[in-house]
């Protein structure tokens, strides 16, 4: 259950076992092997009742949480699969739906579901159940993760974007066209394409993404997860809405599997800092050490299926999404993991701890409204949104705003 902190399932402690996990890892490959292989045991265990359909998978992202560095009682908290993002015409008002079904984008989705049973389980009446919590107060209605907790993200292939592009650009024979495409193209934003795989570089001034425009057919334009992943490094895991409660959550670590190359992509992250001024209170310029495993892992062959999984902590089964609808497979009702259903249980933390964002106290928040009302995060966006732009890199391409306006009532 959630509320085991640092206790381990008997079946998780017999993995380690099998694995002989040390202590503390002595070498930086050895502690990414580590974490490497309770996804992937965790992810096994998982998929046994599913099916051999499901057990073969293009890209697999976990999030694990240590205390300290000690793996005896490492937990493997949120994991997901998946490398498509949703066909437009099924944009959801109401947010019931997820846009972006890669791996690591929705097991940082699931990363927040776990969060949120641990603000909640700190905010029980039960004294165990606050001492199990890995939140802290740090001041009235703000929290903060304990000292000692870390999270460590494991993704079975680089990230799509420019963290995956260093290959062609090294192999290539046509040296003064490789100086050309690294002085272009290296560090820039890239954006996935819908209903297909790869990316493509934004333009010097984003297009604006319209509602009716998207619906009648224009391609839908989501940013790539290495994009994705460097933003985390400054705003933090938490986005907006728990940025009202909680101070920045950074990942401690990244482990990457297949077509890596993790020079360039520690290049990547930390040039896309260089012009960041003094941010906001609580956040930082993080940078997550970066790791390979001591060997490859094995790549599937053949296409990738337009199916997500997704699991968190406490959750007794995987979910399966149909990533061309953002919907849950079976039965086509919204996934745990959609704005809405967070947003759920953020205005159920929002109603209890009295925290007020908006002057209009009385009246239901859109969703859009309370993301915006989180200011020293959305000034810390700005800022990150302003270096990019000023490196030359590219302008941050948004969805429609339709998207996100709209009441839980709805």
């Amino acid at each position: 259950m959630i509320g085991d902190r640092f206790s381990l399932r008997s079946a998780e402690m017999l993995i380690l076992s099998e694995l002989r996990l040390p202590i503390v890892s002595p070498h930086p490959i050895d502690f990414a092997d580590s974490i490497f292989h309770l996804v992937r045991e965790k992810y096994r265990s998982l998929v046994g009742g599913c099916g051999p359909a499901h057990a073969r998978h293009k890209s697999l992202a976990g999030i694990v949480m240590t205390r300290d560095l000690d793996l005896r009682y490492a937990q493997v908290v949120a994991l997901s699969t998946g490398t498509k993002c949703i066909n437009g015409e099924y944009l959801s008002d109401h947010g019931q739906v997820v846009n972006d079904c890669h791996a690591e984008v929705t097991a940082r989705r699931a990363l927040l579901r776990f969060l949120y049973s641990q603000l909640e389980l700190f905010l029980s009446k039960r004294l165990e159940d606050w001492e199990e919590s890995i939140f802290v107060r740090h001041k009235e209605c703000s929290y903060r993760l304990r000292d000692n907790v870390h999270f460590h993200m494991y993704i079975s292939t680089s990230p799509c974007g420019d963290g995956r592009l260093n290959s062609p650009y090294e192999m290539t024979t046509d040296l003064h066209s490789s100086r050309h495409l690294m002085r272009k193209h290296r560090s820039h934003l890239r954006t996935k394409i819908e209903s297909g795989e790869g990316t493509v570089p934004v333009r010097c001034r984003g297009p604006v993404q319209t509602w009716d425009g998207v619906l009648q057919g224009e391609q839908l334009i989501t940013m790539s997860c290495t994009d994705k992943i460097t933003r985390w490094n400054v705003l933090g895991l938490q986005g907006a809405l728990l940025s009202h409660f909680v101070e920045p959550v950074y990942l401690h670590s990244v482990t990457v599997g297949s077509l890596r190359h993790t020079g360039h992509l520690g290049r990547v992250l930390h040039q896309r800092q260089e012009r960041l001024g003094s941010l906001p209170a609580a956040f930082r310029r993080n940078q997550p050490l970066l790791s390979g495993l001591s060997s490859t892992e094995y790549q599937q062959p053949g296409k990738a299926t337009c199916v997500s999984l997704n699991w968190t902590q406490g959750d007794q089964q995987l979910e399966l999404v149909n990533t061309a609808t953002g919907r849950r497979r079976d039965t086509a009702t919204p996934s745990r993991l959609c704005k809405h259903a967070l947003f759920t249980r953020w205005n159920r933390l929002y109603r209890k701890l009295g925290v007020l964002v908006s002057s209009s106290a009385d009246r239901q928040l859109l969703y859009s409204e309370a993301k915006m009302a989180a200011r020293p995060y959305q000034t810390a966006k700005q800022q990150w949104f302003r270096s990019l732009q000023e490196s030359g890199l590219g302008t941050w391409v948004k969805k429609p705003p339709e998207q996100d306006q709209f009441l839980l009532s709805a």
